[in-house]
């Protein structure tokens, strides 16, 4: 009893908050806001030294706490005044005008918080989502690094609200129903259908500023404004034109992406991404047909290419690895000339691939298309055709570094087609009618080796991208009839082959000093049904190519032939999940179908890789790398026809028809003569070999190509024997010749 009459007694003394009328309250703030325009008389007070701000932030609150007042989904008194009295229209053409100064920040911050902190759906009703169009096109058409902050803010809570309702899209887009092709129903414009007319007063009752689309737009700055929201506008002429199609979202979402700033920039790139792929297929396709967005994010692709210097040297660009959009530049970046440019031109490569991996099928293509147009065909194919060495190299090492960066399927597929053309039928040795694959073929064989180099290894990269067509077009299409095999009996094989070998003064005596000899197994007994071809017998042959006096990785202490296998299997295994969706032939082709008068091309590119590795004892170190590379990488691929005429020693082969195999003979045959003119040939060979390992410091040495090309033939030669060890388990049962 006492306890309750002490509650009773200290809740009769203390003293009762007065209730607050939370719409006056609202009403008040507003009209204080608006007084100040038809009162003051200094233009260039900054807002933050007005009341404005503080008053901006206390209509939120009320709101805010207005809703929490209320059920889920009612509106409340303030909200329907917000809408019905076009508050926020006002405050679009407030801050167009940017009176006062840094108004735009405000009005900028205002929405975001409005929109970002009131549960209830608000981009829904006319009166929310034109001037949000508006405050769209005022940031696209004039981007503020002073209000680039609250703009990326602003457009981060547009797309989430757009993530929780995709549909919204379309009205952020132009404020049409897409499914239809109509604008949403005017009496969505507010509350129980009071207000949302595209027409209104300019000054509405108890003092309540609104502002019209036309006054939006002719509005200048200064008392020009005063003008406005004293309900006086210049003209008043038209006030149902629509919101410009090229002025949105992703108009404005793309130039925040241009910022200097990284961390706009980063989360403007975020919330489009997003935005592109939630996006409805109807939206997608407005977007792709009343929209510039594929132009707009080629075009920034294009300067950004276009800003790097034309002198970058194509071994920095090499070194650069393979970027992400997300990432900055590490600290322990090491800075050359032209880095920040290059950088800035592979995030927003890699952004575009990840764009037209994550969007709509029809933005991925429009997108796709644009950028083989405007840099693909626009850019880089003049490049790569020009006359100036130092111009092809530069923009060799760019295209490298674009094969390595992208990965989208189809943006892979539109660089692909652009490279090699879309034609699969075999070659013949006449031109090519694709012009840029067969300038990029003949830049392998090219006078200056840093050019043939530098194709070499574009053509290497494209090689580990996981596209059918690239190997098919460089070198599967010209052995799908298996032309390069004698097509004759058994018998006629044998004599034949032991003629030819008889004919050959490399193949006479074998090579009886180097231990290397002529194999004696016939051609009949490899494609035999009962006698397979045994794998010892293919990677010996490999392995004993080079003869004695020109190996010297036994006299170093280096990994064994072991770590050859070891590297091998791990690249095959690579190589096979890049291929697993291709549907490749488990055997070879039946060479009784093919067609018996059908002459035999090994195809542009095998021949200048073959006829580079016929000249390898003469050429860079460098380049010899580069060339054995190429073919180690054709060598890997699973194919049976291509496992076979790279790494069957014992092919019994039509005449003028060559194989990698039969290449290195003749290498080799060239070597066994230049060592017998050479003196001290083990020893010199030796000494290049601890220099190029770095054990030894560098002296001048005659014959160092020789040299040089030697070491790099014995690696090669083992590479082949780890890659015929590793591939032919599988593929040892074969089908007979004939």
């Amino acid at each position: 009893m006492l306890s309750r009459l002490g509650a009773l007694l200290q809740l009769a003394v203390e003293p009762q908050e007065p209730s607050i009328d939370l719409l006056e309250a609202f009403t008040e703030h507003w009209k204080g806001l608006t007084h100040y325009y038809i009162e003051t008389t200094d233009e260039n007070t900054p807002v933050k030294e007005t009341d404005i701000p503080w008053r901006l932030k206390q209509m939120l609150d009320i709101l805010v706490y207005e809703e929490k007042q209320h059920p889920a989904g009612e509106t409340g008194p303030c909200l329907e005044y917000l809408l019905q009295h076009k508050i926020l229209e006002t405050l679009s053409t407030l801050g167009k005008a940017e009176y006062p100064p840094g108004m735009r920040q405000q009005v900028f911050l205002f929405f975001s918080r409005v929109l970002g902190q009131l549960q209830h759906p608000l981009l829904h009703y006319l009166n929310v989502h034109r001037p949000v169009q508006k405050l769209l096109q005022l940031g696209s058409n004039a981007l503020s690094s002073v209000t680039e902050k609250e703009e990326v803010q602003f457009a981060a809570v547009l797309c989430m609200k757009i993530k929780q309702d995709p549909a919204l899209l379309t009205y952020i887009l132009e404020g049409k129903n897409l499914l239809t092709g109509k604008k949403p129903s005017r009496q969505r414009g507010c509350p129980q259908g009071e207000a949302g007319s595209i027409q209104g007063d300019s000054l509405a009752a108890n003092g309540a500023l609104t502002a019209s689309p036309e006054q939006d737009r002719e509005s200048p700055q200064g008392r020009a404004a005063c003008a406005v929201v004293a309900g006086k506008p210049k003209h008043s002429d038209s006030s149902s034109s629509p919101v410009k199609s090229e002025n949105h979202l992703i108009t404005f979402l793309i130039n925040l992406c241009k910022s200097q700033k990284s961390k706009v920039a980063l989360k403007a790139q975020e919330n489009m991404l997003l935005l592109l792929s939630v996006a409805q297929p109807a939206a997608a396709t407005y977007l792709v047909q009343n929209s510039a967005l594929a132009c707009l994010v080629t075009d920034h692709l294009c300067d950004l290419y276009n800003a790097i210097r034309t002198s970058a040297d194509p071994a920095d660009i090499l070194s650069l690895e393979t970027t992400s959009w997300r990432l900055q530049n590490s600290a322990a970046d090491v800075p050359f000339p032209g880095k920040g440019s290059l950088d800035a031109f592979f995030r927003w490569l890699d952004y575009c691939n990840h764009l037209i991996r994550e969007a709509q099928p029809v933005l991925a293509d429009a997108l796709t298309e644009a950028i083989g147009e405007k840099l693909f065909q626009g850019i880089l194919q003049p490049q790569l055709l020009q006359m100036s060495e130092l111009g092809l190299l530069t923009s060799t090492a760019m295209l490298t570094a674009m094969v390595r960066q992208i990965s989208a399927p189809a943006l892979l597929q539109e660089l692909v087609m652009f490279l090699l053309g879309t034609d699969r039928q075999p070659e013949t040795d006449a031109p090519q009618q694709h012009l840029l694959c067969s300038q990029l073929i003949k830049h392998c064989n090219h006078l200056s080796d840093e050019i043939s180099l530098a194709t070499l290894r574009l053509f290497e990269e494209l090689l580990r991208k996981p596209h059918e067509h690239i190997v098919y077009s460089l070198v599967l299409r010209n052995l799908e009839e298996r032309s390069y095999i004698l097509h004759s009996t058994p018998e006629q094989e044998h004599y034949e082959d032991n003629l030819e070998l008889e004919e050959d003064p490399y193949f006479t005596d074998g090579f009886p000093d180097s231990g290397f000899q002529a194999s004696k197994k016939t051609p009949s007994s490899l494609w035999g049904p009962a006698n397979k071809t045994e794998v010892n017998d293919i990677v010996l042959s490999f392995l004993g190519l080079v003869p004695d006096e020109a190996k010297t990785s036994s006299c170093l202490e280096e990994a064994g032939y072991d770590s050859y296998v070891h590297d091998a299997v791990r690249l095959f295994q690579e190589c096979c999940a890049n291929v697993s969706s291709w549907s490749w032939p488990q055997a070879p082709r039946p060479v009784a179908t093919r067609d018996p008068q059908a002459a035999f091309y090994e195809g542009h590119f095998l021949k200048v890789l073959f006829d580079r590795l016929t000249q390898i004892l003469d050429q860079p170190y460098g380049l010899n790398l580069q060339v054995t590379s190429v073919l180690s990488r054709l060598a890997l691929f699973p194919h049976p026809h291509l496992h076979e005429y790279l790494l069957d020693p014992y092919l019994n082969l039509a005449p003028g028809c060559r194989t990698l195999f039969s290449v290195l003979i003749r290498v080799i045959g060239d070597l066994m003569q230049r060592i017998q003119r050479v003196s001290q040939f083990p020893a010199k060979l030796l000494l290049v070999r601890r220099q190029l390992m770095g054990l030894a410091s560098e002296e001048q040495t005659d014959h160092l190509t020789l040299f040089q090309g030697v070491v790099v033939l014995e690696e090669f030669c083992k590479e082949l024997a780890a890659i015929a060890f590793v591939k032919f388990p599988p593929l040892a049962l074969r089908d007979p010749v004939s």
